[in-house]
């Protein structure tokens, strides 16, 4: 699992640059929310591919779920902070203002999208129409964000300054590292046709990194004699989320806090309805629907139920003041310290996990009744 981190960080570093390239024209808040979502979601979205498709389970559905559900958490609560650490870090005296429209957008959308997910995983069977939802909630989405764009005053109108990535090191120690921006573009000024080139590559490495992780979340589940929905909701989340976090500090060291954040909650969005809605859409057309255990629908639908909660609560949280704060932050990193000790906790079945998991469950009930 740290090898397939370490894969997976240095594949995102070319899926990025190259992602980056490519949306150069899109607007601030809009490109945080799409390309920069997604380039930083791939791991999300191979990982649950390949949890599915190599477990051929239940098993692997509830892989899939525990990965973008904790990403998605993760991405919530560990990124602002990250980001207000860093650039507070640099300038004490600097202010993280955010544009209230971009975090009303995309934290409204991130909402149903949450509440999509929960109406279809609190059932015992699943569907390819459960897929096919999740995939086209997702293209509202994008089709909404790019036409929002259009009416967007402060698109990047900027000429983008010409990159190079050359790099002394001989060709083997540039494959071993991993670092795919100078193998491919090198001296060469970065362009259309070799930023497609390195997407490209950079996807295949990040599918082995990926696959390995898997593979890893498997064996330590195995190991532990821990349901692997715990293994890949803590660990794997946390290993898959490296990318979303070095894009979302980037583009706040630029002074694109939007951005910023935007990439945190559009990966989210990202993550659930269609790095989750896809491989359940292609798994359920070739093997027909999946049968769910009823612990794995109590269980996933409780981690989503937290997520929707602590969403919620963020949504909030960064509408007031429009500004990152220390204080915010630090209740972020309490609210994710709760997670992990009820994922813990529900794991080796301790007192407090049962507490929270009564809680959500009376928030779920609530949830059926006004429905």
């Amino acid at each position: 699992m740290i090898v397939s981190c370490l894969i997976i960080w240095r594949s995102a570093a070319g899926f990025e640059i190259a992602s980056d390239y490519l949306g150069r024209k899109l607007s601030h808040g809009v490109k945080g929310a799409t390309i920069n979502a997604i380039a930083s979601s791939m791991p999300e979205f191979l990982s649950s591919f390949f949890f599915l498709f190599y477990l051929k389970d239940v098993n692997g559905f509830s892989g899939g779920l525990g990965i973008t559900a904790g990403s998605s958490i993760f991405n919530l609560l560990v990124i602002p902070v990250a980001v207000t650490l860093v650039i507070l870090i640099r300038d004490p005296a600097k202010t993280i203002a955010l544009t209230r429209k971009v975090l009303r957008r995309d934290g409204i959308v991130l909402i149903v999208t949450i509440l999509i997910l929960v109406v279809i995983i609190d059932r015992q069977s699943l569907k390819p129409i459960h897929g096919l939802i999740l995939v086209m909630a997702y293209m509202v989405y994008m089709v909404y964000m790019f036409i929002s764009m259009r009416n967007m005053k402060n698109g990047i109108q900027e000429k983008p300054v010409p990159e190079h990535y050359p790099s002394q090191q001989p060709v083997w120690v540039k494959i071993m590292t991993l670092k795919l921006e100078c193998l491919i573009v090198g001296k060469k000024e970065l362009n259309a046709r070799n930023s497609w080139i390195l997407l490209v590559f950079s996807t295949l490495v990040m599918s082995l990194g990926t696959w390995l992780l898997v593979l890893g979340t498997e064996w330590l589940s195995e190991g532990l004699h821990i349901p692997i929905l715990f293994i890949a909701v803590i660990l794997s989340a946390a290993a898959s989320s490296v990318p979303d976090t070095v894009i979302s500090v980037k583009d706040a060291k630029k002074g694109n806090y939007d951005d910023a954040i935007s990439n945190a909650l559009g990966s989210n969005i990202f993550d659930i309805s269609f790095a989750l809605g896809l491989p359940l859409l292609i798994y359920t057309l070739m093997y027909g629907p999946i049968e769910m255990e009823p612990v794995v629908v109590e269980l996933s639908t409780e981690l989503w139920m937290f997520l929707l909660i602590t969403t919620i609560l963020g949504a909030i949280l960064f509408n007031l003041g429009r500004k990152l704060t220390l204080w915010k932050t630090s209740l972020f990193i309490l609210i994710y310290l709760l997670f992990v000790l009820y994922v813990v906790g529900h794991a080796f079945q301790m007192p407090l996990a049962e507490v929270v998991s009564d809680t959500l469950k009376g928030f779920v009930d609530w949830l059926k009744n006004l429905f």
